[in-house]
C-alpha cells in the first residue's frame, strides 16, 4: 500500500517535532481563553496541588491526582474539539449534533464527578485528622 503524504509530513523529524508541540500549546492556550470550563479545571487543579502539598500524601495519591488532573483537563480539551468540529460542520440545530456534543460534555463530566469522589476519599481523612 503506498503511503498517502499529509501536511503534518512535511519538514525534518525535528521540524515536526516541534511544530506539533506549538501546535498543542497553542490548543491549551485555546481552551484557557476560550473554555470557561477548562479555566475552572485549572483553577481547581492548582488548588488540589497547593492542598496536596501540605497535606502528607503518598507517593500513589500524588500519582493519583496528577493522572486524574491530565485526564480531566484531556477529556475537557476532546471535548472542546468535539465541539468544534461539529460546529465546523453545521452551526443549525441538529439532533444528532446535540448527542455528540452532550455525550462530549457527559464524558467530561463523569470524569470530573469520579475524580471529586477520589479526591474526597484522599484528602477529607487528612483534613479531618488535623482537628
Amino acid at each position: 500500500m503506498k503511503k498517502v503524504k499529509r501536511r503534518k509530513d512535511e519538514g525534518t523529524i525535528l521540524q515536526r517535532y516541534k511544530k506539533s508541540f506549538f501546535h498543542a500549546v497553542d490548543g491549551v492556550i485555546y481552551g484557557i481563553e476560550n473554555e470557561q470550563n477548562i479555566l475552572i479545571m485549572m483553577i481547581a487543579a492548582v488548588l488540589v496541588l497547593v492542598l496536596g502539598f501540605f497535606l502528607p500524601l503518598s507517593m500513589g495519591e500524588i500519582m493519583l491526582l496528577l493522572v486524574l488532573i491530565a485526564a480531566i483537563l484531556a477529556c475537557e480539551m476532546i471535548n472542546t474539539a468535539i465541539e468544534a468540529t461539529i460546529d465546523l460542520i453545521t452551526m443549525k440545530d441538529h439532533p444528532l449534533a446535540k448527542v455528540a456534543k452532550d455525550c462530549g460534555s457527559a464524558a467530561s463530566f463523569l470524569l470530573c464527578f469520579a475524580s471529586l469522589i477520589c479526591g474526597v476519599i484522599i484528602f477529607v481523612p487528612k483534613i479531618l485528622a488535623l482537628f
